[in-house]
């Protein structure tokens, strides 16, 4: 990261020397042409399709069935938004009355678009064994980020010959070996604009195009596969450099792209399952706590996943007003908002039909090297995992690959990857960025593995009730790095520790 003080002696400089070089998408003739699209679990039987549009659209529109001839059903919204700076209009339409686990073909209405197609969410309790992707710190390819060196039964979604072997590539060659990938935080890293020497003067439109190449980028998966969102403080602002941040225009501030584009697609938290009425009501009590798209839950098969905001909204939050990283963001809630949605919908999980619990945020509080672990974020959340009974953390923020055996405050749990108490924890921060990887660094007693030699991502698979497998594998080639299964007997129904 470029200092503050010495970029801002520099800018007179640059500011002779720097031309125009902001690399802005071509603006198609048809304006409702749809980009970016993006999935998600929306609910029980429900998917909502999000994209963006060169124009305001007054009404949004999706067609779908379960064949790409018979597109029988048909969604639409009057969800259409942008802000100040923004080229382009977030539009949103919720699917719903789908069979769970089917393959569903849609098309979103307009003059030119095509048909696509996606597997809709399994049912809360569905014991199929299933994987999901981890991806986060992943930023655009190209000539605003970098370019790495380095028969299915799905059709292979097409991307950009320069994305093969990146993330974005190695996603799109594997479409057959996960069903979902959760992205907790730090998408397109456009608020790095300024470290592209061309951009200098035109910061605002920089920041701008790299967010609509980064979405363009990620289309081919987020537009195939349920593809879930939370914040990272490269969402915040325009900038991380103290001087920048107060120029920032008012549409670049405060997470602002983030919401216009996740917020009417993220969940509310599910209904329970349980036939428990304290589940129930506890459900409930989440579902009104819940703030997506910055914290939210979900249910997929064997899995109860939660997705939080490290950021803001909890004490001395590093993003937040007053926070360490001072880019004076959020509040997104009431005080202890947040805390209190994961006590209640942690509390409401029945282990008896989804077992796995996951908790994804960005910033860690576990992580090698030195003064990278979120203290205020260890601070607020650590014992409610452990409380109630967490049984992996997923988290990014540095910029490579980590595994650690399960802790609690510091310490391993004696009983290992077997019936731990303890959650374990990941860093899956290695799909690449312009910022580039960050070395290992030293490791605590308790790592098991570290790599930051290349390009990586984490792959989750649900084998069954008892076995969760972690797997790490290096983009460009797609060779496994790590591989660990964590035993949880799940013998109790509803866990409190």
């Amino acid at each position: 990261m470029v200092g503050s003080t010495s970029f801002v002696k520099a800018l007179p400089l640059l500011a002779v020397s720097a031309f125009a070089g902001v690399n802005y998408p071509t603006i198609p003739s048809d304006l409702t042409t749809p980009f970016q699209q993006r999935l998600a679990v929306y609910g029980l039987n429900a998917v909502s399709v999000g994209w963006n549009t060169y124009e305001q659209l007054n009404q949004s529109c999706v067609l779908y069935g379960t064949s790409a001839d018979g597109l029988s059903s048909r969604s639409c919204s009057t969800t259409s938004s942008t802000y100040a700076t923004s080229r382009t209009w977030s539009n949103a339409v919720v699917l719903t009355g789908l069979t769970p686990a089917t393959t569903y073909y849609y098309k979103i209405v307009s003059g030119n678009s095509s048909v696509e197609h996606f597997l809709s969410p399994r049912a809360p309790g569905d014991k199929t064994a299933f994987s999901m992707d981890v991806v986060i710190d992943l930023g655009v390819y190209g000539k605003d980020g970098f370019t790495t060196s380095s028969k299915k039964k799905d059709t292979i979604p097409v991307v950009e010959p320069e994305l093969n072997h990146t993330t974005i590539g190695a996603l799109a060659r594997t479409v057959d070996d996960y069903e979902i990938v959760i992205h907790p935080g730090d998408f397109a890293y456009a608020d790095d604009w300024y470290l592209k020497f061309s951009n200098i003067l035109q910061g605002k439109e920089a920041y701008q195009a790299i967010l609509e190449q980064f979405y363009d980028q990620l289309a081919p998966i987020a537009g195939r596969k349920l593809y879930m969102a939370s914040p990272g403080n490269h969402e915040a602002d325009c900038s991380e450099i103290p001087y920048l941040n107060e120029l920032c225009p008012e549409g670049q501030k405060n997470f602002t792209d983030f919401m216009h584009r996740f917020e009417k697609t993220m969940p509310s938290p599910f209904a329970s399952s349980s036939s428990n009425t304290t589940a129930q009501a506890l459900a409930a009590k989440a579902r009104s706590y819940a703030n997506p798209p910055f914290w939210y839950s979900f249910e997929y098969g064997m899995a109860h996943i939660v997705m939080i905001n490290t950021e803001t909204d909890f004490p001395d939050a590093p993003d937040g007003t007053d926070g360490s990283a001072n880019l004076d963001s959020g509040p997104f809630g009431k005080p202890n908002q947040q805390t209190d949605f994961l006590k209640a919908d942690l509390a409401s999980v029945d282990r008896t039909i989804t077992p796995w619990v996951i908790v994804a945020g960005h910033r860690p509080w576990y992580s090698t090297g030195s003064g990278n672990g979120c203290d205020s974020c260890q601070a607020a959340f650590e014992d409610i995992f452990y409380q109630y009974g967490v049984d992996l953390g997923v988290f990014g923020h540095v910029h490579n690959s980590q595994r650690f055996a399960p802790v609690y405050n510091g310490t391993a749990d004696a009983n290992g990857m077997k019936d731990p108490k303890a959650p374990m924890y990941i860093v899956a921060g290695g799909p690449g960025n312009i910022e580039g990887l960050s070395s290992v660094g030293t490791k605590p007693d308790y790592t098991e593995f570290a790599y930051a030699d290349d390009y990586s991502y984490a792959k989750i698979s649900f084998v069954d009730e008892q076995n969760l497998q972690v797997d790490f594998y290096q983009s460009s080639t797609g060779d496994l790095l790590d591989s660990s299964t964590l035993y949880k007997s799940h013998a109790t129904q509803f866990v409190q520790q």
